[in-house]
């Protein structure tokens, strides 16, 4: 039995104004207010964050290598972050940042050290937030320790962390949690990208084997990404499948929405689920009342 109850991810583009390219405090302010100890957030946003704060002090962007732009942009943007993080969440509450890379999931004694790290939070009235470690990962470095790990176990499942919606799903898996929210600046996964009125509301089946034969259908309709570098939503839900294939839950919705609206179905979003599991957990909610 797991004491984290729900994980929740934020995508960096649900997290900024894109009509004005800056902070969007609103969604920290809710979003904040409803964390508690129990959740885990796994949070993106340092990079373009840090980007947005380095333009308004200098007036220009920097130039040269991407790769150690984005690392610079990370360093400024996660303090960013982190302040508003802790500026809303409710002060009787811990704030811990955890930055994480591939290797803590790759490696078994990292990753019971992480384990331990996030499920004591709950007891000690803390409420960790999880981000990528982008501003200290080299890429080629990151590719080389990765493709070594393959080679000399070509049957693991190698977690690269590729982005933060693999994250939140090895971090789901780590820590047992019933419920995984993708928070996104869309409201879930659509037949047709270009039309709001054709949201999957649910994707279900009976058994893994089935829920995968749906999901490789519904990828086929998913199309682009939010911002440049990001994976969008057929890698999202490659990795919502993941953990649903366990028993999690896993829920994609427009990050403006409250938590429990989201869970409870009062809001537009796409549920991802085996209908088993939902049949079993709703009979014990039911049980328990």
């Amino acid at each position: 039995m797991s004491c984290i109850d729900l994980v929740i991810k934020i995508g960096s583009m649900a997290l900024i104004r894109r009509e004005d390219n800056d902070i969007d405090y609103n969604i920290f302010a809710r979003l904040g207010s409803e964390l508690r100890p129990g959740m885990l957030l796994v949070s993106s946003g340092a990079t373009e964050i840090g980007r947005l704060d380095y333009l308004k002090r200098t007036g220009k962007l920097l130039e040269g290598d991407p790769e150690q732009n984005k690392t610079d942009y990370s360093a400024q943007g996660q303090a960013i972050l982190m302040e508003n993080y802790r500026r809303f969440i409710r002060p009787e509450y811990g704030v811990r940042q955890v930055l994480v890379e591939h290797n803590h999931f790759n490696d078994a004694q990292k990753r019971q050290h992480l384990f331990g790290l996030l499920t004591r939070a709950a007891s000690q009235n803390a409420v960790p937030i999880i981000n990528y470690n982008d501003c200290v990962s080299d890429e080629e470095n990151r590719k080389m320790e990765l493709m070594s790990l393959q080679a000399r176990n070509p049957d693991a499942q190698v977690v690269e962390c590729v982005d933060n919606d693999e994250t939140a799903a090895v971090v789901a898996e780590l820590v047992h949690t019933k419920e995984l929210i993708l928070l996104t600046s869309t409201e879930g996964i659509y037949a047709d990208p270009k039309d709001p009125s054709t949201l999957v509301n649910e994707i279900t089946a009976p058994d893994a084997e089935a829920l995968t034969r749906k999901v490789q259908e519904w990828q086929t309709h998913c199309v682009g990404a939010s911002r440049a570098g990001a994976n969008g939503a057929g890698a999202k839900l490659e990795y919502a499948l993941r953990c649903a294939k366990t028993g999690v839950q896993v829920y994609i919705a427009n990050a403006r929405y409250p938590i429990a609206k989201i869970l409870s179905g009062q809001v537009r979003r796409t549920r991802i689920a085996i209908e088993q599991i939902q049949a079993s957990k709703e009979r014990e909610e039911l049980y328990n009342d």
